[in-house]
């Protein structure tokens, strides 16, 4: 399982405590021994529970964890403990629980997406990079935890060719497309397309995987039939509006891989916070 740095993890809780905590400090508790536990409010797919865990051992306090990223918990689930002196727990506590209720709720949502296309005959749930900035890593263990892939790490990984891109190239598509595989012949080649037409001209051009961007379900299935005159026709890839309530359309369809970034935005989980003196 991805495990988030260490690194990443004293930023976050930095950027909180830059200076130590001056309300503990000044009421003189901080080396009081205290108690701190997270339980679920309501049901929730639980996200980054390790790296709240490695944020309060850095601050100080020791940990039992009860569940594990990637968790379906039901209402009131323990989801973990802590003790330490009272400042460390104190500094821990709202870094930790920002995290796992922020990156649940991604969870939740691409899991509600995975259990929608699998009523469909199941098909891969990718995310894109159109994270909110500084927050990939993050976003990518918790879209892991529901049950979905990355759609692309970055620019650096992959092969996506946009129509912005061909608007830059002259001559035969097929010629390009097949310079792309002399030159990294390991990685697939996708294109986006916006319509039918584009879709059949990169299908014979030679691509792996078509992007059909805003394409409703009809015409997937209507893509889907013309290629499968292909020997090896290229894998169907939707994107644009791809949600819950037409996942299962899109699979039937014949979408394999179901491309969104609507999780990064989904409502955070609610993670009950007890601290306490031990």
């Amino acid at each position: 399982m991805l495990r988030l740095p260490d690194t990443l993890l004293s930023q976050l809780l930095a950027e909180d405590v830059p200076h130590g905590d001056l309300t503990t400090h000044l009421l003189g508790v901080k080396d009081a021994p205290a108690r701190m536990s997270f339980a679920a409010r309501g049901h929730m797919v639980v996200a980054c529970v390790e790296e709240a865990a490695r944020i309060i051992e850095l601050a100080g306090g020791s940990v039992l964890l009860h569940c594990r990223s990637g968790d379906s918990l039901p209402d009131r689930s323990p989801i973990l403990e802590a003790d330490g002196p009272a400042e460390a727990l104190l500094a821990a506590w709202k870094v930790a629980q920002n995290l796992v209720e922020s990156a649940s709720g991604i969870a939740g949502a691409v899991r509600a997406m995975v259990e929608a296309a699998q009523k469909g005959g199941g098909a891969s749930v990718a995310c894109t990079r159109k994270s909110f900035p500084g927050t990939r890593a993050i976003a990518l263990k918790a879209v892991a935890a529901g049950g979905g892939v990355a759609h692309r790490l970055g620019l650096s990984d992959s092969i996506l060719v946009f129509p912005e891109h061909r608007a830059f190239l002259q001559g035969d598509l097929s010629a390009h497309m097949l310079r792309l595989r002399r030159e990294v012949p390991e990685k697939k080649l996708v294109a986006e397309v916006c319509s039918r037409d584009e879709a059949l001209i990169l299908a014979d051009a030679g691509v792996d995987v078509l992007q059909l961007e805003k394409f409703p379900p009809q015409e997937v299935a209507e893509l889907a039939l013309a290629l499968r005159m292909m020997g090896q026709p290229p894998v169907l890839a939707v994107a644009g509006g791809v949600n819950p309530g037409n996942a299962e359309a899109y699979v039937r369809a014949g979408a394999q891989v179901l491309v969104t970034s609507a999780p990064y935005w989904a409502k955070p989980s609610d993670v009950q916070v007890r601290i306490y003196p031990a």
